[in-house]
C-alpha cells in the first residue's frame, strides 16, 4: 500500500484564494496601467503595424505568457508576497516615463512603460515569483521597438566591406559616401541594405532559442552573442554578393525585387544554420523540483490591499503630473520680417533649391542674407507644444532623406565656433546637389536660453524646462552657403547674427 501523501498547502481553500486575489489584481493593475498610458501603448501598436524592421512585437506578449505558462508547476509552489521594495523602482520607472512622454523621446517612455509592467510582478506576486518569471518577464522588453538609430553605423560598416570585397575580387570601384560606381552600374547602400531587420530579428529568436535549448549561463549568452554577429556578417556577405550577381549578369540579376529576394532567401539559410548548428550544443535541463509551499497565513491578503492601493496612486500619479504641466497647442504669429543682422541685407534672390527635411514646427522662417559677394542661408524651427509629430528632435527631422533624388549627404561631423571668448558647437555637414551645387550646412539648437548641438542636451533641457514650469519651447537653427565661401560667410554670419537671433529667441518664449 502506498503511503498517504500529504495534500499540499497551496491547494487549500484559502492558498487558491490568495493565488486567485493575487492575480485578480495583478491584471487589473496592468488593464490599467495600459490604459492610464495608452498614447504610448498606440504609439508602440503604430511601429508594429507600419515597420516591417518591428513586426514581431505582435509575437512578443503571447510568447510570453507562454513562457510563464511554462513555469506553472514551480510557481505553485511560492506563495505571493507583495513586496513594497518593488515601489521605488516603480516610482523611477514611472518618472521615466514622464520624461519620455514631455520629451516626445517615445522609446524612453515605452521601455518604461514596459518596466512599469515587470515591475508590477514583484510588487504584487513578490520577488521569489519575479526572479522565477526573470527571463519571460525580461522577454517583453523586445516589444519596445529600439535598435533604428544603428541604422547608418550598419550602412556604413555595410558599404566598407562591399567595397572592400569588391576591390579584393579585381573590381574597380570609386566611392563617395554611401555610393560607389564600378563598371558595370552605380549603387548604393540605403537603409534597406543597413541589415537592421535581420539584426533585430536574429537577436529575439536567438535568446528565445538559448533560454529554451540550454541551461548554462555561459551557453546562453554566447548564442546571444553569436545571433547578433552572425546577421551584421551575412549582411555583409549578401551585399556584395547581390552586387557581383548584378556586376556579373550585366545588371539583370540581383535588382530590383530579385534583390529583395535573394537578400532574405541567403538570410534565411544563415540564420537556419546558425540554429542548427546552435541544436548540436543543446542541454537538457532536469525536471525542476516543486517546492513544498509554506503555510500561508491571513496576514498575506490582509497585506495585499495597501499594496493594491499604493500601486494605483502611484501608477497614476505620472499621467495626471504630465496633465498638468503640459501646455495646449497654440498658433503661433509668423514673422514678417526678417531679422536684421549687423553688417548683413536681407535678400529675396534664393541661392539653393535645398530645404531641410522634418516635422511641421508652431513657427517656421526661411531667410537670405548677404554681405558683398558673400550669401547665406538661415532656416529658424520653433517647436511648442510638441507632440508625436511636431517635435523638435525626431529621426524625421533631417538634412537629406535617404532616397532623395536631387540631394545626397557627403559628409558629417561636430564643430565648434570660437564666439566672444565662448564657444558655440554645431554640427556640419557637406551636401552635393545632382546639379553639382554643394552647400555646407550647421545645424544646433536652442532651448530655453541654451545653445547646444547636442539632441540628448536638448531632450535634457526640454524636460527640466518643463518640469521647471517653463514650457517645452525649443528652436532649431540651420545655417547653409555654398561651399566655396562657407568658410569665410558663415563664421562671420554667426557672430554678428547670434545676438539679434538670441533676442528673437527670448521674445517669442516671452509671447507665450
Amino acid at each position: 500500500m502506498n503511503a498517504l501523501t500529504p495534500t499540499p498547502m497551496l491547494a487549500r481553500p484559502a492558498a487558491r484564494d490568495t493565488w486567485r486575489r493575487s492575480l485578480v489584481l495583478l491584471i487589473l493593475l496592468q488593464l490599467g496601467m495600459l490604459l492610464a498610458y495608452h498614447d504610448t501603448v498606440a504609439g508602440m501598436l503604430a511601429i508594429w503595424s507600419r515597420s516591417e524592421t518591428f513586426t514581431h512585437g505582435f509575437l512578443v506578449p503571447p510568447l510570453s505568457l507562454w513562457l510563464i505558462w511554462r513555469q506553472r508547476a514551480q510557481l505553485r509552489g511560492l506563495p505571493p508576497r507583495p513586496s513594497w521594495a518593488a515601489l521605488p523602482l516603480l516610482a523611477l520607472a514611472g518618472f521615466a516615463w514622464l520624461l519620455g512622454a514631455l520629451t516626445s523621446t517615445n522609446v524612453l517612455a515605452q521601455f518604461a512603460l514596459v518596466f512599469s509592467l515587470i515591475l508590477t510582478v514583484p510588487a504584487v506576486l513578490g520577488w521569489p515569483i519575479a526572479r522565477q518569471l526573470a527571463f519571460p518577464l525580461g522577454f517583453l522588453l523586445f516589444a519596445v521597438p529600439f535598435g533604428e538609430f544603428v541604422i547608418p553605423t550598419l550602412m556604413a560598416w555595410t558599404a566598407d566591406f562591399t567595397v572592400l570585397g569588391l576591390r579584393f575580387s579585381g573590381v574597380p570601384v570609386y566611392r563617395e559616401g554611401l555610393e560607389f560606381v564600378i563598371p558595370s552600374g552605380k549603387w548604393s547602400v540605403v537603409e534597406a541594405c543597413s541589415g537592421v531587420r535581420y539584426l533585430i530579428a536574429s537577436l529575439m529568436v536567438g535568446t528565445l532559442f538559448a533560454y529554451l535549448n540550454y541551461v548554462s549561463l555561459k551557453r546562453r549568452l554566447v548564442f546571444v552573442l553569436v545571433a547578433a554577429l552572425v546577421p551584421i556578417l551575412a549582411n555583409w556577405v549578401r551585399a556584395y554578393l547581390i552586387v557581383m550577381l548584378g556586376h556579373w549578369s550585366g545588371n539583370t540579376l540581383a535588382v530590383g525585387v530579385d534583390h529583395l529576394i535573394y537578400g532574405w532567401l541567403f538570410f534565411g539559410i544563415v540564420i537556419l544554420a546558425m540554429f542548427w548548428i546552435g541544436a548540436r550544443w543543446q542541454e537538457n535541463p532536469s525536471e525542476p523540483v516543486t517546492q513544498a509551499a509554506p503555510v500561508l497565513t491571513d496576514a498575506t491578503p490582509l497585506r495585499l490591499w495597501p499594496m493594491a492601493g499604493a500601486l494605483a496612486l502611484l501608477l497614476a500619479l505620472w499621467p495626471v503630473w504630465r496633465m498638468q504641466i503640459t501646455q495646449p497647442a497654440a498658433a503661433m504669429a509668423p514673422l514678417t520680417e526678417a531679422l536684421a543682422v549687423p553688417g548683413w541685407t536681407a535678400s529675396n534672390a534664393a541661392f539653393t533649391a535645398w530645404q531641410a527635411q522634418g516635422d511641421t514646427p508652431a513657427l517656421q522662417a526661411r531667410w537670405q542674407y548677404q554681405a558683398d559677394a558673400q550669401q547665406v542661408g538661415l532656416e529658424l524651427a520653433y517647436f511648442r507644444a510638441q507632440g508625436e509629430y511636431r517635435k523638435a528632435i525626431s529621426s524625421r527631422n533631417v538634412l537629406v532623406h535617404q532616397d532623395d533624388k536631387q540631394w545626397k549627404l557627403l559628409s558629417q561631423s561636430g564643430r565648434v565656433l570660437p564666439l566672444m571668448g565662448a564657444e558655440l558647437k554645431v554640427q556640419e555637414a557637406q551636401l552635393q546637389a545632382a546639379s553639382g551645387q554643394q552647400l555646407q550646412v550647421w545645424r544646433w539648437y536652442w532651448v530655453a536660453g541654451r545653445w547646444t548641438d547636442s539632441p540628448r542636451l536638448v531632450r535634457a533641457y526640454t524636460a527640466w524646462s518643463q518640469l521647471s514650469g517653463q514650457g517645452d519651447d525649443t528652436a532649431v537653427l540651420t545655417l547653409f552657403a555654398e561651399r566655396v565661401q562657407a568658410e569665410a560667410a558663415m563664421p562671420a554670419f554667426v557672430q554678428a547674427a547670434l545676438p539679434a537671433l538670441t533676442a528673437q529667441l527670448n521674445a517669442l518664449k516671452e509671447a507665450q
